[in-house]
């Protein structure tokens, strides 16, 4: 049942759930009746374990292949450096979402100098309201950056690659902001995130965390991921308090409300 509802059933409510297990019924109705009066069954309906037992490992003979894949991209710990996990909401509930950074060096001129100032491309089919949300968090890591270490050029030495994956499906809304910031700050700080964070909350120009919804799909999805440690802003603590223990059980929660309280999480103080 665990499985049927990780990797083939995640919407809300269980009508999907109660025909999937209507047809592993019928499946195995069918297999008995055919072996009882000795009729032959086509290669898609017959038997192929030796159990009657439905189990993780024979259960996409009854229901075919999962429709849904593992939410981790990545298994290393720490991640590679510029990717970081972040919580989506979508129609199927909770999400884990990447955020995947590379950076281009620039070509320099006749006089070794590098040619112009960075810049940032952004791909994985995002929506208006994310592809400015991915201004405002290259803005948001220039000056954090300036802050951090002033001598630090990274950004004006480089063009900054910004995709997040499972470009096929439409994105969109703030919420990545922080997650954003961070994994354009990991390739300029030269500092991995470990695998087992994940955050979310929209950033303002000035670094503010704003509040997102969805709290309880999010800590969901992290929980499905394998996520010890979460960030979510601090105007959704309450969201977060009203939800039932055993989806807070076993996570560490960090409540921002300016980025440096995500910043000092992520990479340390």
């Amino acid at each position: 049942l665990e499985s049927l509802v990780r990797w083939y059933c995640r919407e809300a409510g269980v009508r999907n759930l109660s025909k999937h297990i209507d047809k592993i019924v019928r499946k195995l109705a069918l297999q008995i009746v055919a072996e009882d009066e000795g009729a032959e069954l086509t290669e898609k309906s017959a038997r192929k374990s030796n159990t009657w037992s439905v189990t993780d490992s024979n259960l996409n003979e009854y229901v075919g292949k999962p429709i849904f894949t593992s939410d981790r991209m990545y298994e290393k710990d720490p991640l590679p450096h510029g990717i970081v996990m972040g919580l989506a909401w979508t129609s199927m509930g909770g999400s884990a979402l990447y955020i995947e950074t590379q950076s281009i060096k620039r070509g320099v001129d006749s006089d070794g100098k590098r040619r112009g100032g960075g810049m940032l491309k952004v791909t994985g089919q995002l929506g208006k309201v994310m592809e400015e949300s991915t201004q405002i968090s290259y803005t948001v890591a220039r000056a954090r950056l300036a802050e951090i270490d002033e001598k630090n050029t990274y950004y004006d030495d480089n063009d900054i690659h910004m995709h997040v994956p499972e470009g096929a499906t439409p994105k969109d809304g703030p919420s990545a902001g922080i997650t954003m910031v961070t994994a354009m700050l990991s390739l300029a700080l030269d500092k991995p995130i470990r695998n087992d964070l994940a955050m979310t909350g929209e950033i303002s120009l000035t670094g503010k965390v704003l509040p997102v919804g969805g709290i309880k799909e999010k800590t969901m999805a992290a929980r499905r991921a394998g996520i010890k440690c979460l960030i979510f802003p601090a105007a959704n603590k309450r969201d977060y308090d009203e939800l039932p223990d055993y989806l807070k059980d076993g996570l560490e929660v960090h409540f921002a409300d300016d980025y440096s309280t995500v910043r000092e999480v992520a990479f340390g103080s």
